[in-house]
């Protein structure tokens, strides 16, 4: 994915491209987030703007696609997204373009405190419906650029038939392979919806515990919304699943493709605590299936 060393991407070198790029925010200070991404790498200038700084060539792709398609969708939707404020180009010995955005104050929901998980699920679940309802006319296609979230379950077919194979008995294998069979059978239909491609606790901000706002567009098209129904099972569950489909009306042919992306996710970050608990909430849903 023609990565790049992101140990040099630094707060020396974000110094230095602010500096030369755009020396009206010299004089702001420049800090590392405390929850940083694999993707990019952010840090906060000043108080009320941040740094996305790619760590690939791949990940660089998504630049040009945000600051295009953020400000289009952010007046469309019932709570804050990133808003672009400046595109940053290559220089300082750093290959690719960047952004500079606004701040969006809040814990991500990995490690905030949650007055209600049903309440949550339901604010992000209008988030999402309203994310779908935003006209895709012209918007991006499931590519390179989104590791082709919104594309078809399919595309990773091979990844996880190779993961099932490499675990073995370290997992339930015939369960794990009805869940990806049922998954596989079936397809989207209809005509592409936008989908946000990463709906995971470290992009959805908290604030006074309740959903604040939702980072990280990157992942970000139009297609299949299958790929947005993740959460459902490395976060949500009980009640809060259920409220979760009910608000976004989700039909079985899309939940069963959810299952299959949370499937593909956590087979190819095996072994792990996460990764083997979110295998069990899969195939316990599967079972529970109507």
């Amino acid at each position: 994915m023609g990565d790049f060393d992101r140990t040099t991407i630094d707060t020396s070198l974000a110094r230095r491209l602010i500096d030369r790029q755009f020396p009206q925010w010299s004089d702001l200070p420049i800090a590392e987030v405390a929850l940083d991404g694999w993707d990019n790498r952010t840090f906060r200038l000043g108080a009320d703007l941040s740094l996305r700084l790619p760590t690939g060539s791949w990940y660089a792709k998504q630049v040009e696609k945000e600051q295009r398609w953020l400000p289009v969708l952010a007046p469309q939707l019932p709570l804050p997204i990133p808003a672009p404020v400046a595109r940053g180009e290559p220089g300082e010995g750093y290959p690719f373009p960047w952004s500079v955005y606004r701040w969006l104050e809040g814990e991500p929901a990995a490690t905030a405190e949650l007055s209600d998980l049903t309440g949550f699920a339901v604010a992000l679940a209008g988030f999402l419906s309203e994310l779908e309802r935003v006209d895709a006319t012209g918007g991006p296609e499931p590519g390179e650029h989104n590791f082709f979230r919104g594309g078809p379950l399919g595309t990773y077919e091979g990844e996880t038939l190779q993961a099932i194979e490499k675990l073995g008995d370290t997992i339930p294998r015939d369960d794990v392979l009805r869940v990806w069979e049922d998954a596989m059978s079936t397809s989207w239909d209809r005509e592409p919806v936008w989908v946000h491609g990463d709906v995971a606790v470290g992009n959805l901000l908290v604030r006074e515990g309740r959903l604040a706002a939702v980072l990280d567009f990157g992942s970000s098209g139009v297609g299949d919304p299958a790929c947005d129904m993740v959460i459902a099972w490395t976060f949500l569950s009980g009640e809060s699943r259920g409220r979760f489909r009910a608000e976004l009306g989700v039909d079985p042919g899309t939940w069963s493709r959810g299952r299959g992306w949370a499937l593909w996710k956590a087979l190819i970050t095996m072994p792990g605590t996460a990764a083997r608990r979110d295998i069990e909430q899969v195939i316990a849903d599967w079972r529970a299936r109507a």
